[in-house]
């Protein structure tokens, strides 16, 4: 079990990369929608979404760079860019045209070819970007610091992830390029599969991604089906084929529709209606937003947080309820697609693609009252505790403490030494900590949060909702500010310390020294709480391979010549 946790918490970081790129799809959608000849009918409008659809793989590149990047540093994602652009005109350039491809052709045999390449390479465009970024990201974070001989340095630093992506990207053109005859049979294979698994593959992906959300690596398995499966005219991802105009494109989104709009919001009745009778009036207007949320944007972490781990049996019916609506939006028809996600305001956008839409009504209907009387029913049947069931005092009251600054927050977590890294997706705080049992759970709960997941040796999440990306930006300035505001005079390192510091580093083992260079590159050193505070003559004398495994997770770059190792 704690090589599959390790492996999570790996994975974790491209999830949460993964958000920042989807973010522009409805933007895309919206542009594409609203400049059809059925609404506005204005054509730039439409070129403007249809260019951010096709030059998805290019953002992913960029976006997932960045993600994946320490403090999600530009660079990266220029980095992302050039190896994207390097890999996939590479690859055109080794790529052979079949003979049949170009049969007949004639004069403009030539222009056949490249159109051909062009558009054989576009179905893997997502996952090629996807790669790009995750090694621009790795790059980044491994030789940003490197320093050249001084006839080179022009070259060091950042501009070497530059110049590495740039050969990255050439290693990619022929993988993709020389190898495109295997990627591209096996990503068919794969699109077959998936369309020939039918109804119960389709049952399997809506049961799978309500469990893998669990652990946020439902993107994955995402990106996989809205980007990569299927093929229309080049066009490949059922996302994607829905709004090239594919007939039998959105049977991986379909289903989410009579959840996300009538099922989820007929579970948060059913919890209020069960909920004690002097707690109703308190959460009404908690379960009546989480309700709107779900029905009008699709955003279903709230609710499901707030039941999954006081009922887990209610959440394998929610997975199990999921599954079988892809399955039956699929039997009757029924076809929708979002840019976004499964709410109202998706499908009205839409209305127009869609196919048989008005089914959702009574499907909706259907799964509003599934819902509804299953979770009543086990809820009383089992006695469950969902919000307004809990033991006196068991839970915190969310309105109890209207501290939500971002210090509040910073307390619960253990305090500024404890929060080794601050990042955010859609709902949910992705954080690193030195240690977890310094996280106040009672005291994030009181301050929104819906949930505190534990993931891998030092990985935490906490699920807010919506407002998970501005107040993790808060908590980033608030560390700011508490750097700033505790001013700590750096100690030189004696010259007579030794081989491992002891004069100044009593809590720095001889083997950390060691992977940072030995104590002769430590120019300057300080403490500040449990976090210490390293300067070096020469940063590319540190082993970061050496230091993770003497400090897991427990150091982070400040800048070029800075690091900080918590204790």
């Amino acid at each position: 079990m704690k090589p599959f946790l390790r492996f999570a918490e790996r994975l974790q970081p491209l999830g949460r990369a993964l958000m920042l790129p989807i973010a522009v799809l409805p933007a895309a959608a919206l542009f594409l929608r609203l400049g059809q000849p059925d609404l506005l009918n204005l054509p730039f409008v439409a070129a403007a979404g249809g260019a951010i659809f096709d030059h998805l793989g290019l953002i992913f590149a960029i976006g997932v760079g960045v993600g994946l990047a320490r403090e999600n540093h530009g660079a990266a994602g220029l980095a992302g860019a050039i190896a994207y652009l390097v890999l996939t005109e590479g690859a055109k350039a080794l790529m052979a045209a079949p003979p049949d491809a170009v049969k007949g052709a004639g004069a403009t045999a030539a222009l056949v070819a490249d159109a051909y390449k062009e558009q054989q390479l576009a179905k893997l465009s997502a996952p090629a970007g996807i790669l790009c970024g995750v090694v621009a990201g790795v790059l980044y974070n491994r030789l940003s610091n490197v320093k050249l001989p001084e006839y080179l340095a022009f070259f060091g630093g950042r501009r070497f992830v530059l110049i590495a992506a740039g050969f990255a990207g050439l290693a990619g053109a022929a993988l993709f390029g020389l190898g495109y005859p295997v990627i591209g049979a096996a990503t068919d294979r794969l699109s077959v599969f998936v369309v020939d698994a039918g109804d119960p593959g389709l049952f399997v992906y809506g049961f799978l991604n309500r469990l893998m959300l669990i652990t946020g690596l439902h993107h994955i398995l995402n990106n996989i089906a809205w980007f990569v499966v299927g093929d229309y005219h080049g066009v490949t991802g059922d996302l994607k084929r829905y709004f090239a105009g594919d007939p039998t494109a959105g049977a991986f989104m379909s289903g989410f529709f009579p959840v996300m709009v009538f099922g989820l919001p007929a579970a948060c009745l059913a919890m209020y209606r069960r909920a004690r009778p002097e707690r109703r009036k308190q959460l009404g207007g908690m379960f009546l937003s989480l309700a709107l949320t779900s029905a009008l944007t699709g955003v279903t972490e709230p609710i499901e947080y707030s039941f999954l781990f006081a009922a887990p049996l209610l959440y394998l019916v929610h997975a199990v309820l999921t599954g079988l609506a892809m399955v039956a939006a699929h039997v009757l028809g029924l076809r929708l697609g979002f840019g976004f996600s499964a709410g109202l305001i998706d499908f009205v956008l839409n209305l127009r693609l869609s196919s048989r839409p008005w089914l959702l009504l009574p499907l909706g209907a259907a799964y509003f009252a599934i819902y509804y009387a299953t979770f009543s029913w086990c809820i009383g049947r089992f006695d469950l505790l969902t919000p307004g069931r809990e033991k006196t005092g068991a839970a915190p009251d969310p309105a109890a403490d209207g501290d939500a600054s971002a210090a509040a927050f910073v307390r619960a977590l253990g305090g500024a030494d404890n929060l080794l890294d601050v990042a955010a997706c859609t709902t949910r705080l992705r954080l690193k900590v030195a240690d977890r049992t310094l996280v106040d759970e009672a005291a994030l709960r009181a301050r929104g949060a819906k949930a505190v997941l534990p993931v891998g040796d030092r990985g935490l999440q906490v699920v807010l909702g919506p407002d998970a990306d501005r107040v993790a930006g808060e908590i980033q300035a608030e560390l700011r500010r508490s750097d700033q505001a505790q001013p700590v005079r750096p100690l030189p390192v004696a010259a007579d310390a030794g081989p491992v510091g002891r004069d100044l580093a009593p809590d720095l083992s001889a083997e950390v020294l060691a992977a940072l260079g030995g104590a002769d590159n430590v120019h300057l050193y300080a403490r500040l709480g449990r976090r210490r505070c390293v300067t070096l003559d020469n940063p590319a004398k540190v082993d970061e391979q050496a230091l993770e495994q003497r400090a897991p997770g427990c150091w982070n770059r400040i800048g070029p010549h800075d690091l900080h190792i918590v204790v």
